[in-house]
């Protein structure tokens, strides 16, 4: 049975994936930006609305809806390897619209400073895209559910989900036993899933694809189970997602997330979908290193971003009530209070003359506790008789700890007898204890010391 398609075909269905993919992940990043628009208007405005109630919101929500659809139909068409990596194009038009939006101005020198990596990873960003999609494998599965079960129950794809499955395996018993919430683990468990998500898409999507070209798919097996794997996954995908941006930067995630998920994915097709089976050495190495140049860009581009501050406490001093509140939750950046003093926040309120704090007579005085009889001398001889029990016990118990079982014995027994002259002490009978007690010489130094 042949399962792949002719030369041409191949090619004509690898340049409509190529581009559905590309069109796809330039309208998500539209998208996300007129959504941000939407509630920064609404912030800057304070509209009571919801954001989901204005218009912009709603036109980013469909132009998202469409460009996740183009992404989803892109799998049918071209390979696994190509349509992952181009996730970059997301990233790179997220930076262009943000520098377009922002509108500052500039001198040459300035902006060079500024925004000399981002430019930088934008062309090394540009240069991989066009190096592993002209490069890339040209060879095009017709997705049967034949074809699919045929690869999975093949022997390189199990030992490969047995490898995946203990990694990460290994991967969440770190992360929930022993609270290793670090970046690199949390993200390769998202990549885990994503490589995952990336073979149930692209079956679930031939599939759909063979069905809407009257090939009927859909009741087989296998397609539910693509369709649940591919539910799963991203559902667990985004949890972890959301659980790293509470800890981590977002620019951060997004560089790290990216090379990790296309690596993960590139295998995948690799080994289950086998895209790189015609391939000769010289586009292989020339596929690779259009990918390279993709990460490093994505780093650069990513790497330049500003990082959000993380909240600080502040003092705020009401100036009509002279009463200071301590501010331990709140926005992210201090809030500037027009007649007020606010200690640590970004806004001088030098303008406003200090005012007087008004004093409220109903209030009880404070009265300080007397030290005459604190620092009587024996109230002081006293606490430095204690301190002497006391140290002598600590050092004797924990002294004695490392040698073996049997001198145990003899220190219980020592430290009870200096507890022992320690309640004498609380009895009245101080006089007696500095009297005929004489501390160890080890501890006479630390007695004049205090």
């Amino acid at each position: 049975m042949n399962i792949s398609r002719t030369d041409g075909g191949s090619y004509t269905d690898n340049l409509i994936g190529t581009l559905l993919a590309i069109f796809g992940n330039v309208l998500v990043s539209i998208s996300l930006s007129i959504q941000k628009y939407s509630h920064v208007a609404l912030l800057g405005a304070k509209d009571p609305r919801a954001f989901y109630h204005t218009k912009t919101w709603w036109c980013g929500f469909v132009l998202a809806c469409l460009g996740e659809g183009a992404n989803f139909v892109s799998y049918a068409f071209a390979p696994l390897t190509i349509v992952a990596p181009l996730n970059a194009v997301s990233i790179l038009t997220s930076s262009i619209l943000g520098l377009i939006f922002l509108r500052e101005k500039f001198k040459p020198k300035e902006f060079a400073k500024r925004y000399g990596l981002s430019f930088l990873g934008c062309i090394l960003t540009t240069a991989g895209t066009y190096l592993f999609v002209a490069f890339g494998p040209n060879s095009h599965e017709n997705l049967k559910a034949e074809n699919i079960v045929k690869h999975l129950v093949g022997w390189p794809v199990l030992l490969y989900l047995l490898l995946e499955i203990i990694t990460f395996c290994l991967l969440l018993y770190f992360y929930k036993q022993r609270s290793a919430n670090y970046l690199v683990i949390i993200l390769l468990l998202v990549a885990l899933l994503g490589s995952v998500t990336g073979i149930s898409v692209k079956a679930v999507s031939g599939m759909l694809v063979l069905t809407a070209e009257g090939i009927m798919q859909l009741y087989y097996p296998i397609f539910s189970v693509m369709f649940v794997c591919m539910v799963a996954s991203i559902v667990f995908q985004a949890r972890f997602l959301s659980q790293a941006c509470k800890l981590y930067d977002s620019s951060l995630i997004a560089g790290v997330n990216y090379i990790l998920s296309t690596c993960f994915a590139v295998v995948a097709g690799a080994v289950f979908y086998l895209e790189f089976k015609n391939g000769d050495t010289l586009h292989i190495c020339m596929y690779l290193l259009g990918s390279a140049l993709c990460f490093l860009g994505v780093f650069l581009i990513t790497k330049n971003r500003k990082k959000t501050k993380a909240f600080e406490p502040y003092v705020t001093m009401d100036v009509t009530n002279g009463i200071p509140t301590i501010h331990d939750k709140g926005l992210v950046v201090q809030p500037d209070f027009n007649g007020s003093f606010s200690y640590g926040a970004l806004v001088n309120n030098d303008g406003v003359a200090p005012a007087t704090l008004p004093i409220k007579l109903d209030r009880p005085p404070v009265h300080s506790r007397p030290t005459d009889a604190f620092h009587s001398p024996p109230e002081l001889k006293k606490i430095r008789t204690k301190y002497l029990f006391y140290s002598y016990f600590l050092t004797t118990a924990f002294k004695d700890h490392e040698r073996p079982i049997w001198s145990l014995e003899k220190s219980v027994f020592r430290g009870l007898e200096w507890v022992f002259w320690v309640a004498l002490t609380d009895i009245g009978e101080l006089w007696f204890v500095s009297a005929f007690v004489r501390p160890p010489k080890s501890l006479q130094h630390a007695a004049r010391e205090f």
